[in-house]
């Protein structure tokens, strides 16, 4: 298995004699994401999925190297070079622990994941797209608010439509990240129980020294953000759900190549609106 860049890692965490290619086929779980930690924080649902079961297998893929994150603390003094091996070998970790199938870093700089004709990032992905067909594939979802997850998520995309339609994934779903989609109408949101094998859920994330003894405590944001949603979820019943994600069901972007991506995120923020303009017109 080669990619573009020279420093990509792909790493089978349990080999027993499996090949990259013969994983990256068996994938049942595909989660494409933007940075180390992000299928950890954003997606674990696809991770807890799979944990444990001998019939579905997750496979991780990080586009970015990882190289611009926030440091502090221990990691204060750290080189860009520095970090990128630190995280780079947290996600194997991560991958270890919630015993992924496959994992791939494609060392990209997030320049050239932004840039929408870049060679080696359009080839990575197309590569990894039709080397498997998932059941589910997670994304970046397009009301994303940092550049990166949306620049992955738009690649993914492209890279996606280019494949002829049979070979398509049947589902695709953006998942929460730097924006949560608690605001998404109640018909259109996608509920991910995160309750699952409970002991690995904050373990998995405190993998990441590097950004929660830096400074950032993912670790508490997420479990905080899984478990407001499942409360705030609805006001007139009792709580079905002790710990949700929400995502976005992307799957019409896959279906139809025509269907613009920005017109497709205003859309649930139209319907947003209108939900709000009428709930206060009904009440005057």
């Amino acid at each position: 298995m080669k990619f573009s860049r020279p420093d990509a890692d792909v790493f089978i965490p349990e080999p027993a004699g499996v090949t990259p290619e013969l994983a990256l086929a068996r994938t049942t779980h595909l989660c494409v994401i933007a940075h180390q930690d992000d299928i950890e924080i954003n997606a674990y649902p696809s991770v807890a999925d799979c944990y444990g079961r001998p019939d579905k297998f997750f496979t991780g893929v990080v586009v970015t190297n990882g190289a611009g994150s926030p440091r502090a603390g221990p990691y204060a003094a750290h080189t860009d070079a520095q970090m990128q091996e630190v995280r780079r070998e947290e996600q194997r970790a991560a991958a270890r622990l919630g015993k992924y199938n496959l994992q791939l870093q494609l060392a990209h700089p997030s320049a050239d994941v932004k840039q929408s004709d870049h060679a080696g990032v359009r080839a990575d992905l197309a590569a990894i797209f039709a080397g498997c067909r998932p059941e589910v594939v997670y994304l970046h979802q397009p009301a994303d608010k940092h550049d990166t997850h949306v620049a992955v998520l738009l690649r993914c995309l492209e890279a996606l439509r280019s494949l002829p339609a049979v070979q398509r994934p049947r589902r695709v779903l953006g998942v929460e990240a730097w924006r949560g989609l608690d605001w998404l109408g109640d018909n259109e949101k996608v509920p991910l129980d995160c309750s699952g094998h409970p002991e690995l859920a904050v373990p998995l994330m405190k993998v990441f020294d590097s950004q929660i003894a830096g400074g950032k405590r993912y670790d508490l944001a997420a479990m905080g953000r899984r478990e407001a949603n499942a409360t705030f979820h609805t006001s007139h019943a009792t709580d079905k759900f002790t710990s949700i994600a929400w995502a976005m069901d992307l799957t019409p972007l896959v279906t139809d190549d025509k269907l613009s991506v920005a017109e497709f995120a205003l859309g649930a923020v139209d319907r947003l609106r209108a939900d709000v303009a009428a709930r206060i017109a009904k009440l005057m």
